[in-house]
């Protein structure tokens, strides 16, 4: 069983550090096998995490045996690591742990080294801070989150929901991603970057999910040729209004939440059927061949063949074991 080992450090900010390990204990594959077995440790038996002080079991050592690490954020990002930490890490990363982080977690992990000339991503207030402290990382402070392969960075609160479903989805495929996040109540995934939680000077007013109607609609009116006239008409607006109200309440225009509506469910053919790939993409509404791929080789990082050879050959011997 993959082993994710949760590394709490004093300060540890409480939300960070729960969302890895109640995201990844509640998932299941084929028979209700648990698909992460997570653990928490830390330096020194307790923790101080602001409001409370945690007992942990489990040491260091722990960092050993983990296949992924979770760095969850800290209070004081800027403060100095203790040596052990950062060497443990990247012992860790010598053996090809992979390494991930909440928040101003990326400090940490930024501090061993291990993030130079990569790109990674922090809570958007810490980030001129993390681009002085390291201005060997690409800092991109306007996405949600950032993998490269072994490491991987997320933005601050919420945005560690999106990485551990990102995770579970590159993992085990993108049903038992949709599983977790509707045991999370989150949306598989979110458009937009972090840009968009930025404080501006004159916030806009909530407005709810008025949305939400045409988004059901849209999910289940994927397959058919849909313009942006033909999604307006059906919200009652304007265009411009329709893109105005669906970008303040989804990140995103109508368009490209439409794509990637036909995207997961192509995800989900490929996975469950055998119907060929080009056919599944005719089915979930793209115009051609070339556009589906093109599409979901943007949208998901690889191409609908290579997507089926991982997960469903994964699916079929979670089945059968």
């Amino acid at each position: 069983m993959h082993r994710i080992v949760v590394l709490a450090l004093d300060g540890v900010i409480p939300f960070d550090l729960a969302t890895p390990i109640e995201v990844f204990e509640r998932v299941r594959l084929a028979g209700d096998v648990p698909a992460y077995d997570v653990l928490v440790c830390a330096p020194t038996p307790e923790v101080d995490a602001g409001r409370f002080t945690l007992r942990v079991d489990h040491g260091l050592e722990a960092l050993a045996e983990a296949d992924t690490i979770m760095l969850p954020g800290c209070r004081e990002p800027a403060h100095r690591v203790r040596e052990n930490v950062l060497n443990g890490l990247r012992a860790a990363a010598t053996r090809g742990t992979r390494i991930a982080s909440v928040c101003s977690g990326a400090f940490v992990l930024a501090a061993t080294g291990l993030l130079d000339g990569r790109r990674a991503t922090t809570h958007w207030a810490g980030a001129e801070t993390f681009a002085r402290m390291f201005p060997r990382v690409e800092l991109d402070p306007a996405v949600l989150y950032v993998d490269e392969g072994q490491f991987l960075t997320s933005a601050g609160a919420a945005a560690g929901l999106d990485l551990c479903l990102h995770i579970i989805r590159r993992d085990h495929g993108s049903a038992a991603a949709a599983d977790a996040a509707r045991l999370s109540v989150m949306p598989l995934e979110r458009e937009g970057g972090q840009a968009q939680f930025i404080v501006p000077e004159r916030p806009p007013a909530p407005r709810g999910s008025t949305m939400e109607p045409l988004l059901t609609w849209l999910e289940e009116s994927c397959d058919r040729d849909l313009s942006l006239d033909a999604i307006a008409a059906r919200a009652g607006l304007s265009t411009r209004t329709l893109n105005r109200h669906f970008r303040e309440q989804t990140g995103t225009t109508p368009l490209q939440w439409l794509h990637r509506a036909r995207v997961r469910r192509a995800q989900h053919l490929l996975e469950n059927t055998e119907e060929p790939v080009d056919r599944i993409g005719d089915s979930v509404g793209f115009g051609s061949p070339t556009a589906f791929r093109d599409r979901f080789k943007r949208i998901v990082g690889t191409s609908p063949h290579h997507y089926r050879r991982s997960f469903r050959t994964s699916r079929t011997n979670h089945s059968s074991s």
